[in-house]
């Protein structure tokens, strides 16, 4: 998918990198509140955009530009989006405990409405994370919510085939392949194998000090990285015996003009990796987004503070577009939620190296 048409490859070996030519979807078009989620279709050029407006938004993105092409409302603030791996369909959960799922095969343009099928009470409490995943051929839905649990849908009916207690209000969840990694409070990290999905296969405590913002699995499935509220990011593998490959770093912290030995500390809201060359990127409240390559322990590019918190972010299927956005992140506490805060949603076209890793880098 290119970005209005192809770009010019890179030249430059700066590790500072360049949004001048990131893409802005038109205000008209863009939620009314903060935007929590989004995902990219892995089968088409749609995004999808979940926001505190109680909307969740489909753009078509291509080479003339991006356009909102369908929205459904839900019953409260939607937290978590994802498409199936058919790109046909979006499942959501909401802060009213509720999972909506809408087919695009079946929408109705008229209005840009779409129609779904809701199942509320699906959780006691706020659905936080919603992903899919496939078993033997066949799609399933996995939510995570603030009532401790996990559970399983494969949408025939209203009730969950599946759950798994998780002790403590899930706060963030990915998946890949068979690895299902669920960050809870107190800063558990839980792991399963979802060929066995109603038990969790091993549990730690996050190598970070602080609570967990993100987890965002490896495109290999091999571990997963967990970044914090206190500007750390760590990289953890799954089997044990490749502890000796496990190590964390800071970032999204800035020095004070003032005071040389004085940083302030910026939350990892986001971190998702490039699907083709399995380096990932972070972005936090500082309103920045880097590349990295884990596997040489570099950051790629950093890029300059785009206005406000970065929220959520997201890869292309085929990696050539970067999606980021930019709205309040409650960091500062209900107070600092102003009208006036920024509400962006951009789209970065991946130009030349930036997201390539390392020459001689080993893959693992």
């Amino acid at each position: 998918m290119a970005l209005f048409g192809s770009s010019a490859p890179s030249t430059t070996t700066s590790t500072t990198g360049d949004t001048s030519k990131d893409v802005e979807v038109a205000q008209a078009e863009l939620p009314q509140d903060s935007i929590s989620d989004l995902m990219f279709s892995p089968s088409s050029d749609y995004l999808a955009v979940a926001s505190w407006d109680k909307k969740v938004y489909i753009y078509e993105v291509n080479a003339n530009g991006v356009k909102g092409k369908w929205f459904f409302e839900m019953k409260g603030a939607v937290f978590g989006v994802a498409f199936a791996k058919d790109g046909a369909r979006i499942a959501a959960g909401d802060s009213e405990g509720t999972l909506s799922v809408c087919d695009l095969r079946q929408a109705n343009q008229a209005g840009g409405q779409v129609q779904t099928q809701d199942l509320p009470g699906a959780h006691g409490q706020a659905v936080k994370c919603v992903k899919w995943f496939q078993t033997n051929g066949q799609d399933f839905v996995v939510t995570g919510s603030w009532d401790r649990k996990i559970k399983y849908w494969d949408l025939k009916g209203s009730t969950p085939v599946g759950e798994v207690d998780c002790g403590e209000r899930i706060y963030t969840m990915d998946v890949k392949d068979n690895l299902l990694v669920v960050g809870t409070a107190e800063r558990h990290i839980h792991m399963i194998n979802l060929n066995e999905p109603g038990k969790i296969a091993k549990t730690i405590s996050s190598p970070l000090k602080w609570q967990t913002r993100v987890v965002s699995c490896f495109t290999d499935a091999s571990g997963f990285a967990v970044g914090s509220i206190e500007g750390r990011c760590a990289i953890q593998y799954a089997d044990d015996k490749n502890t000796s490959l496990n190590f964390s770093f800071k970032c999204h912290r800035q020095q004070d003009a003032t005071h040389r030995d004085i940083a302030k500390v910026y939350s990892v809201n986001c971190i998702s990796f490039h699907p083709i060359h399995g380096t990932f990127s972070t972005a936090g409240s500082d309103g920045t987004f880097h590349f990295w390559d884990k596997d040489a322990k570099h950051r790629l590019k950093g890029y300059p503070e785009v206005g406000g918190s970065i929220t959520a972010t997201g890869f292309s299927r085929n990696g050539d577009i970067f999606a980021y956005a930019i709205s309040y992140d409650w960091s500062k506490g209900y107070s600092a939620n102003t009208p006036q805060y920024p509400i962006k949603l951009k789209l970065h076209p991946i130009i030349g190296d930036e997201c390539k890793p390392r020459p001689g880098t080993k893959k693992r």
